[in-house]
């Protein structure tokens, strides 16, 4: 089998160096390298694993030489090598990048960090893996709207939703950056209404009539949602927990299991022996669901750093049309990451 040669731009941050792991274990791509600005601990690490680094655009070439090591080239070496780029830059560096992979004839995977208007293309695999097949461009959406995506997305795709109301307490930082920012003591609302997360979803479900507002907390372990939807017919509780039962990379948790609280899923991550404690799934807490005539309750966890990560390596297999079934791709990824539908 050929496999699908990819790049990761940005490749050391808290994304990038997650899809660059997650590449490297399926069984039709090949990492060929990843691009970063400078030379730290991080891309230490990632050098230490035997992957070739490249300079990105805003090179810091003194810090690699500070360090003894040697780039494998520059970005424009790297892209001559590749058919698809995963960039993982911070915010609005995909911007910048583009020229780039446009001047090489080189597809891309932006993150959600850059506008919709970059690609005119979002992705979530469950919902839109086909409208993105074969296409030059596509951006994976936000943790937060991935999250949405799947849990509202399996409900609207299996019962009907009429419309839905999300609430989001954000975390505040990554761990990663809590010493350079973050939140103490207080509760910090986004007066932005709709919170961007509504507006995006609605990108990848066109037809979701969806209504977000987030505030964000001092905490730095994942996100929480909590939402009202009105459903288009009376349905049970059981239908609602088969829909999400039916739904890839959504796990139920339970307050009955002492599983009470976010610090709780992050440590089970940490437990499930995966690298870095990732949590690729939504956990859905069971009590949370709860139905009054047509009106649904839910709530459930979205790990920030980590839950985008099978998207990814799902859209790398759609616009390059490895794979033509969404569900084969899915499976694949999943089993790869050792994706579960029951954390215990």
């Amino acid at each position: 089998m050929k496999k699908v040669r990819v790049a990761v731009i940005g490749g050391y941050g808290t994304i990038g160096k997650r899809v660059a792991d997650a590449v490297r274990v399926q069984p039709d791509m090949e990492l060929i390298g990843i691009a970063g600005p400078g030379f730290d601990w991080r891309a230490a690490m990632m050098a230490k694993k035997g992957i070739p680094i490249y300079l990105s655009q805003n090179a810091r070439i003194d810090e690699f030489k500070k360090h003894n090591y040697e780039p494998a080239g520059t970005i424009d070496d790297l892209l001559q090598k590749v058919d698809i780029v995963v960039d993982a830059s911070p915010e609005g560096w995909g911007e910048k990048n583009k020229p780039l992979y446009d001047k090489y004839n080189v597809k891309a995977i932006f993150q959600g960090g850059e506008d919709h208007e970059l690609t005119n293309a979002s992705f979530v695999a469950a919902r839109n893996f086909l409208e993105n097949f074969g296409r030059q461009y596509t951006r994976v959406v936000s943790c937060n709207t991935t999250a949405i995506c799947r849990v509202i997305g399996a409900i609207h795709e299996r019962i009907g939703v009429k419309r839905a109301r999300v609430s989001i307490f954000r975390r505040a930082a990554d761990p990663w950056e809590s010493h350079k920012k973050g939140i103490i003591n207080t509760v910090v609302p986004d007066l932005e209404i709709p919170s961007h997360h509504g507006p995006d979803a609605r990108t990848v479900i066109k037809d979701l009539d969806i209504l977000t507002i987030a505030a964000k907390g001092s905490h730095n372990l994942y996100h929480l949602h909590a939402a009202f939807v009105e459903l288009k017919d009376r349905v049970t509780k059981e239908q609602v927990i088969k829909a999400l039962e039916d739904e890839p990379r959504v796990v139920f948790v339970s307050g009955k299991d002492k599983v009470e609280a976010l610090n709780t899923i992050f440590e089970i991550g940490r437990e499930l022996g995966r690298s870095r404690g990732d949590v690729y799934e939504i956990p859905v807490w069971l009590e949370s669901i709860a139905l009054i005539q047509n009106d649904l309750t839910l709530m459930w966890a979205t790990p920030e750093e980590s839950n985008v990560i099978p998207e990814n390596i799902d859209a790398i297999r759609a616009l390059t049309g490895i794979e033509e079934e969404p569900r084969k791709s899915i499976e694949t990824t999943d089993r790869t990451l050792n994706i579960v539908k029951k954390f215990y």
